[in-house]
């Protein structure tokens, strides 16, 4: 049918309408009727002709490129549409695709009203989001108008819809539906999306693999099993249940399809950095939308270095072939560059195309556990508040925590080794658990969810979801966020957010969007930027527990901070350290977060990556040291109380400190009730008849612990504490 014709077939459908209202006599409505042709004429000067539905031209490619200009991944659409006729197309991607998208389409005249109302209730009181769109509508938006949302895009989608529906038979509008909607990325049609995802012909798809391609229209960057496995097999998943819904199988084909494994395929050539292209090209389909990306002829040059990105492939895929024995099958690693927030390198796993590994998840961007990585944020507010100095006391030994209406939280150290007084230097270089959640109480939990929010971390939202465990890694969080808070250590407490992109620039040359330096946003003093890096880089402070000379070393290159992180479920180990010009961040673990064996530590597991990584990126080039700021200050300290010296002296070493935060001389001796049948302070609410007050010499640790050094205990020799419990 032609253009004139189905313009005729509305005019004779419009004259009966009103040739119906004049019989009843009801003029205000022919009034109505033609105010409204007014206003659809002259939105529909602009309208597409719905016979371009069918012309078969078809846009533009597009390319990634590395920051040299190098091509990383070029999206050609032409070579990704793959036309198909309606009788290739098989019955389970038929009913699958009618199952989730439209129901009714032999049924409607392209609009589905029953379908715009049972999606209204599924989302609001099933909170099960479902649209209303016939597959008319999605054909008309995605083929011949743009993605915006206004009143006059939706009129035009109203008027194509009708004129479609009056152009084409049924079969010919699903062929059309086939054919011309976006399955993600460069995918035009369900034929690519077929050959794409699974590496068959469309007539070859099984129920379970028709029932993926089915569900990805309606968020092709969302449900993309690439980029998103677990979303797309959720979404496979809905697609299979409302195909039983509706009678198109039984409830046996559905299980049984659940239960098949997916084996996704992409072809190897063709894609570089595959992870990093993906993370891209997924920022820019929510900035420009998919039609722009795949069919504007875009250049894109982005901040990946591919020969880093090369050299850090490398060093994943090695070290973690080293680790079978520990049940580690997959690494990842992200380099950044803290001043600029711009991402160097991005390895999401060791093989993306691995799916014995579901190599497409990507570690970079997906929500995991961070383990100790998290404690230098921690550290740091305390720090800025001024609640704790490199220097203040803490004591390492079991304690347990008070929490309303909770059993006590009784935290305990890496290898359940404790070691008594420390300074807060040497508890955070060694990565002691009692004193990081002594210092989180000190901070309290909302403040520090703040102080990390501001340095970059967006996934802590609401407080009453956390406890003292944050600061043990008992909150997720993205590799990407951690990045961008150890570059504000990196850069004396200023944070850049990061970025993958140098410039976009449009088919024509025209720039749409340029990297521009900012001086970024401060977050965090000087001061305490500088104490932080310190203490990271201060190799003879983490010896007690690393070791000198570990793996956590640069060999040449002793300015360089380093902290590790590993769960205490040994289901991620983590290593992030940094220097002015880079952050490294690694990790492995197994992407279906099954456990690893006890050899992984924080220097056996990514460490030797970080470590082969850093001093790759170190290897002949002067490396940027921290000036230390004005308002430092360095100065002797008493050993057992972290205080100035006083005139009578005693045991000391050098600290640094912020100037507002000077420590003050403390007296060691102090008045403690002791209990004379243990000969141990009495601890809180404890009642005992035979106490009395003694003078003896005590440290007070951050926590408020008091620790008695000469009390005459009786038949015991463990540490005599004020109190093994902290409310």
């Amino acid at each position: 049918m032609s253009w004139k014709t189905g313009i005729k077939k509305i005019g004779n459908i419009m004259k009966g309408i009103k040739k119906s209202f004049l019989k009843k006599g009801i003029g205000i409505l022919v009034l109505i009727l033609v105010l409204l042709v007014l206003v659809i004429f002259y939105i529909v000067k602009e309208i597409p002709n719905p016979t371009q539905l069918s012309n078969g031209s078809y846009p533009q490619s597009s390319q990634i490129l590395d920051r040299k200009g190098r091509l990383l991944f070029e999206i050609y659409l032409d070579k990704k549409r793959t036309p198909v006729k309606l009788a290739e197309v098989p019955d389970n991607l038929r009913k699958a695709t009618l199952a989730i998208e439209d129901v009714n389409f032999y049924k409607h005249n392209g609009f589905d009203f029953r379908g715009i109302l049972r999606g209204l209730y599924r989302t609001i009181v099933e909170k099960r989001l479902q649209g209303g769109s016939t597959l008319t509508q999605q054909l008309v938006k995605n083929a011949l108008l743009t993605q915006e949302r206004t009143i006059s895009r939706k009129i035009k989608e109203a008027i194509l819809t009708v004129a479609t529906e009056a152009l084409y038979s049924k079969d010919q509008i699903l062929e059309m539906y086939f054919n011309q909607t976006p399955y993600g990325g460069t995918l035009w049609g369900a034929k690519s999306a077929a050959r794409e995802f699974f590496n068959k012909d469309i007539k070859d798809l099984d129920l379970a693999e028709a029932a993926l391609i089915a569900g990805l229209p309606a968020s092709p960057t969302k449900y993309n099993p690439f980029s998103h496995p677990v979303a797309a097999k959720a979404r496979q998943e809905l697609v299979l249940t409302r195909m039983n819904e509706v009678g198109f199988i039984t409830k046996e084909e559905m299980e049984a399809a659940k239960a098949e494994k997916l084996n996704y395929f992409l072809d190897k050539n063709g894609i570089l950095a595959p992870h990093f292209v993906f993370y891209v090209k997924e920022r820019l389909t929510e900035e420009y939308g998919l039609k722009k990306l795949t069919e504007g002829g875009l250049k894109i040059t982005t901040t990946l270095d591919l020969d880093m990105q090369n050299m850090t492939e490398v060093v994943v895929a090695s070290e973690v072939a080293k680790l079978k024995k520990s049940n580690v099958t997959n690494g990842a690693a992200l380099v950044t560059e803290p001043g600029t927030g711009q991402i160097l390198a991005m390895v999401g796993s060791i093989d993306y195309f691995s799916n014995d590994i579901d190599g497409k998840y990507n570690v970079a961007t997906a929500l995991r556990q961070p383990g100790s990585s998290i404690k230098p944020l921690n550290y740091a507010t305390a720090l800025e508040l001024g609640k704790i100095t490199a220097a203040s006391i803490v004591d390492d030994d079991p304690t347990c925590f008070g929490l309303e209406n909770q059993k006590p939280y009784c935290p305990t150290n890496y290898g359940g080794a404790y070691h008594g007084l420390q300074t807060i230097r040497n508890s955070l270089a060694n990565s002691l658990n009692i004193g990081a959640v002594k210092v989180l109480k000190l901070n309290g939990v909302e403040t520090f969810i703040a102080s990390a929010s501001a340095m970059g971390i967006t996934t802590f939202i609401d407080p009453s979801n956390y406890g003292l465990s944050l600061t043990l890694g008992g909150g997720e969080v993205y590799m990407t966020d951690m990045a961008t808070a150890y570059g504000v250590l990196a850069n004396m407490g200023v944070k850049q957010t990061l970025t993958p992109i140098l410039k976009i620039e449009d088919k024509d040359g025209k720039t749409l969007e340029e990297f521009e330096e900012s001086p970024g946003e401060r977050v965090l003093s000087r001061e305490t930027a500088y104490i932080i890096q310190n203490i990271l880089s201060d190799d003879g402070a983490r010896g007690m527990v690393f070791g000198r000379g570990s793996l956590l070393n640069i060999k040449n290159h002793p300015e360089v901070a380093v902290k590790t992180g590993t769960t205490n479920d040994l289901r991620d180990n983590w290593t992030y350290g940094y220097t002015a010009d880079y952050v490294v961040g690694t990790w492995v673990g197994n992407n279906d977060n099954s456990k690893m064996s006890g050899v992984v530590s924080g220097i056996s597991g990514a460490a030797p990556i970080w470590n082969k990584i850093m001093t790759e990126l170190l290897k002949d080039k002067t490396v940027k040291k921290p000036v230390m700021p004005t308002d430092v200050i360095g100065m002797n300290v008493c050993n057992l109380t972290g205080g100035a010296v006083p005139e009578g002296g005693c045991d000391s070493h050098y600290e640094y400190f912020n100037k507002k935060f000077l420590p003050v001389a403390t007296n060691l001796r102090m008045n403690v009730l002791i209990n004379k049948d243990t000969g141990r302070i009495v601890k809180d609410n404890e009642e005992t008849p035979n106490a009395e007050w003694q003078d003896h010499i005590v440290v007070t640790d951050v926590s408020g612990v008091k620790v008695c050094l000469d009390c005459p205990l009786v038949g015991d020799t463990s540490p005599n504490t004020s109190s093994a419990f902290v409310k």
